[in-house]
């Protein structure tokens, strides 16, 4: 298969130190525990730029020249638009340009708003259960499909939008590829076109159509929450790939034909520079010069129009401080004029209502910019009803709906809703089927990098005696990271992946094949000495809002200590490190004799084992091939990182990769993070039995005395509220507050952060909660200065038994709380007996299961 031509810095692995003074030891708790959290000033962070670029205004002049294959626009489907389009009432045609989440809408609604299109969102599932059947989802799309033809007028059939972006990743059952990050280690377009072609058999079988994919943003900086979603820091990779995955998703466009079965539309996203927002923020800002946002951000779509992607989709980014999906420069006179693009324009979530005198419910400003399709998940009753008024009163004249609306129905002509034959669907069988996993398992092999391998400890033994370690290892969840069954990802059982194959699951297989013993414990722990430890470990699920984080240091101390652990009994280790991104993990592959990235590989595990385990004489069964896509970084501040920028000293360089024939041994690397200690962390507040820097507990008892940091531990000699570790998913992961009759507060605190951003994404404040003694008084939870009553969910819960909660972020924000800078994320109150056990206190996703307690 045809390859990308690698770029190296060198076949020899760099391993130099980094000269900095040690600022803070890696593994060092940053700040004292405490309930509730305080924090330093900030680090000032350079971002590495001279100057901020000045543009809002696009030069169309010195963009590059693409055109949307003739075959979209053929005449005899213009002419068939242009009879349908004179028959269609204002309301229908308004209709067409706004798309609802089936969260927020029923089959019914449909009877009486002809809307032009329905997705599920990251959360969004039939009868909101993120586990429903197959043949759910068939009868679900069924239903609106049903629904939209029964209306009286203009019969236009409804497009069903779906994120299936490594897989048709919100369905259980079906085939969860590695995410971008991995296929862009993988150097293999005809890899990702086999993907695409896979992704879109298994879309079309659950009855949906349109898949919002590629993704084909440049992250230049890996804080970004969505760095995984794209597939290198270079645009030489996304060149390579993006028509491809369009071909494969879509097939070729040929006059007079609809896309072939088991085809559906795609869209490039984010158009454009979201993967290059100062500090890797989400919905930030990307201040740089019409040049680059040429040169680094639009490489992906040329490709991808050229091989004829039907939809784009608009970012939520911003360039130069205004928004893309007003800015009418990049959306009409860019992607219409150069880049010649004839299909549709739909916006992100809700993204409309961020432009200037907008809200989610009324913006002229962004269809008068290019913007075709609302994404109005949950805004779109309104919305329909303001943008109909506007339609009307000329605020957005008729011959901008008509365009509209033109380039809706070429979409849905050309993908063929109009004959409505779906061969592929409900055909179940072909979800998650054996031929799809062999693609799946194929693109694991090819996208595992080989930071290291000293003392060839790789390929192991077949009949071996191999301990796996690690709760990761047995965690397909974590293995596929983001965007898999909800939105910010899945963590739960292995069963909702039938099928499927943890890395446990495919290393025991092949060392039992190969006639060898193999053991699984989370914790390191083994009955008998093995060969060698294969340690299973790294991030936990995220997309975009929890992802983003301040640097890049790897902080969980647990695997640095099993591999420690390890090596001081002299068993050789082996790291497979799951990540959607590069990170500071020094200490780890010092520890390790080797190291593995892994990235996120998906449901098919096997495909881990099949390069680490080798045959009964350690000869390799699979060779590593895949090569670094984003460079590794030498420090956790050195951000952003990337090859040809000044200054470019990489841990590993873009291109780096060993492979069982080309091998090196890689040095002491070198142990100092560069982290301060006072860096901001919005979202994370007591996780793995620790207050996550910056935040600190504070304690206070019912006459005011306050008790911070390690004082806060214990009892105040004047009763209130004390606090001690105790046991809860794992060994003192918890904290137990006992409030004595006086009662008290238990609050986390710090320097106000700004939780805009996570309030508009509706996500939630969540924890862990044991009742050990049943409250005699009301029971307050507060953020900053919004408070609710949570006796009667408190009330109701069993006691010794472990729940959790969600309060939606809005609801505090609703309540009076500045969610632009809150200062105490979380607080618990009450003047009365109770006693309760806390843990993992952070931001969560709302996958239906937040609540908005009665004030």
């Amino acid at each position: 298969m045809q390859r990308i031509k690698n770029s190296r810095a060198g076949e020899e692995p760099i391993v130099t130190f980094y000269g900095l003074t040690q600022l803070a030891g890696k593994r060092a708790l940053l700040g004292a525990a405490a309930l509730a959290l305080l924090a330093l000033p900030a680090a000032a962070q350079s971002d590495g730029r001279s100057h901020l670029a000045a543009e809002t205004r696009a030069d169309v002049s010195q963009w590059p020249r693409a055109a949307t294959p003739s075959a979209i626009t053929d005449a005899e489907t213009e002419a068939r638009i242009d009879a349908l389009l004179a028959s269609m009432s204002l309301e229908e045609k308004v209709g067409q340009i706004i798309q609802a989440d089936i969260a927020s809408i029923t089959p019914e609604d449909l009877r009486t708003y002809p809307l032009g299109s329905i997705l599920a969102g990251g959360n969004s599932d039939p009868n909101g259960d993120p586990y429903a059947t197959p043949q759910q989802w068939v009868d679900l799309a069924r239903a609106f499909r049903a629904a939209a033809q029964e209306r009286p007028g203009a019969r236009i059939p409804l497009m069903f939008g779906i994120d299936a972006v490594h897989g048709h990743n919100n369905v259980v059952g079906a085939t969860i590829f590695p995410h971008n990050v991995g296929l862009g280690a993988a150097r293999n377009p005809a890899l990702i076109r086999r993907i695409a072609e896979v992704t879109a058999i298994e879309v079309a079988v659950t009855g949906a159509d349109w898949t919002f994919g590629p993704t084909v943003a440049v992250p230049r900086d890996d804080r970004w929450g969505r760095a995984y979603e794209g597939y290198g820091e270079d645009p030489e990779i996304v060149a390579a790939y993006a028509g491809e995955v369009t071909l494969g998703l879509q097939g070729e466009l040929r006059a007079g034909e609809t896309l072939a079965a088991g085809r559906i539309a795609g869209s490039a996203k984010h158009y454009l520079s979201d993967g290059g927002t100062l500090n890797g923020l989400d919905q930030g800002d990307a201040l740089i010069s019409e040049r680059e946002l040429i040169d680094i951000h639009a490489a992906g779509y040329p490709p991808a129009i050229n091989a004829g992607v039907l939809t784009v989709m608009a970012t939520f980014s911003s360039w130069n401080g205004e928004k893309i999906s007003g800015n009418a420069t990049l959306l009409t006179d860019v992607l219409r004029g150069p880049l010649g693009f004839e299909g549709f324009v739909v916006s992100d979530w809700n993204a409309h209502g961020q432009l200037p005198g907008c809200t989610n419910e009324s913006c002229a400003l962004a269809v008068n910019a290019g913007i075709d399709m609302f994404m109005a998940p949950d805004s779109w009753r309104a919305l329909y009803h303001n943008t109909l008024a506007q339609a009307r009163s000329g605020e957005i004249s008729a011959e901008r709906l008509d365009e509209a609306v033109r380039r809706i129905l070429r979409v849905k002509y050309r993908m063929g809703l109009f004959e409505d034959n779906r061969p592929y669907e409900g055909r179940l069988e072909l979800l998650g089927s054996a031929d799809h996993r062999a693609v799946a398992r194929d693109a694991v092999r090819q996208s595992l990098v080989l930071l290291k391998n000293n003392r060839r400890t790789l390929p192991i033994r077949a009949n071996a005696r191999v301990l796996v370690a690690g709760a990761a290892a047995d965690d397909i969840g974590q293995a596929s990271g983001g965007w898999t069954l909800t939105w910010q990802g899945f963590t739960g059982a292995n069963q909702h992946f039938p099928n499927a194959q943890s890395i446990w699951d495919g290393v025991r297989e092949a060392v039992q094949a190969g006639g060898g013993a193999a053991e699984y414990s989370a914790d390191g722990a083994y009955t008998t000495r093995p060969d060698v430890a294969i340690v299973v470990f790294g991030e936990t699920p995220y997309a975009e809002f929890q992802g983003d984080i301040e640097n890049l240091d790897f902080t969980p101390s647990e695997p640095l200590e099993m591999l420690r652990r390890f090596r001081a009994a002299g068993i050789p280790t082996v790291s497979v490190f799951i990540s959607g991104r590069p990170l500071w993990t020094n200490p780890e592959i010092n520890a390790s004799d080797a190291f593995v990235a892994a990235w996120l590989p998906g449901t098919e595990g096997a495909g881990v084992a099949d390069v680490l385990i080798g045959d009964r004489r350690g000869r390799a069964r699979h060779d590593f091939s895949g090569t670094l896509s984003f460079s590794w970084p030498r420090t956790a501040v050195q951000t952003p990182l990337n090859r040809g920028e000044p200054g470019y000293n990489p841990q590993f360089a873009y291109g780096y990769g060993l492979t069982y024939r080309r091998g090196a041994n890689v040095g002491q690397l070198g142990e100092q993070s560069g982290v301060l200690s006072d860096g901001a962390n919005p979202d994370r507040y007591f996780v793995e039995g620790r207050f996550a820097a910056p935040w600190s507990l504070m304690l206070r008892d019912a006459g005011g005395e306050l008790r911070l940091g390690e004082a806060a531990s214990g009892a105040s000699p004047r009763g209130g509220v004390s606090t001690r570790p105790v046991d809860g998913a794992s060994q003192e992961s918890a904290r137990a507050y006992v409030f004595s009759d006086e009662g008290g507060d238990a609050t986390i605190a710090a320097r106000g952060v700004d939780l805009t951003r996570q309030a508009n994404g509706e996500m939630a404040l969540g924890f862990r909660y044991r009742i050990d003694a049943a409250p005699a008084g009301p029971v307050v939870l507060r953020v900053d200065e919004a408070s609710f009553d949570i006796t009667s969910i408190l009330a109701a819960s069993p006691l010794g038994e472990w729940r959790t909660l969600k309060v939606r972020l809005s609801c505090f924000r609703d309540a009076g709380a500045d969610i632009s800078d809150v200062s105490e994320p979380f607080s618990l109150s009450t003047r009365a007996a109770f006693a309760v056990s806390l843990e993992d206190i952070r931001l969560a996703s709302n996958e239906g299961d937040a609540v908005c307690p009665a004030s």
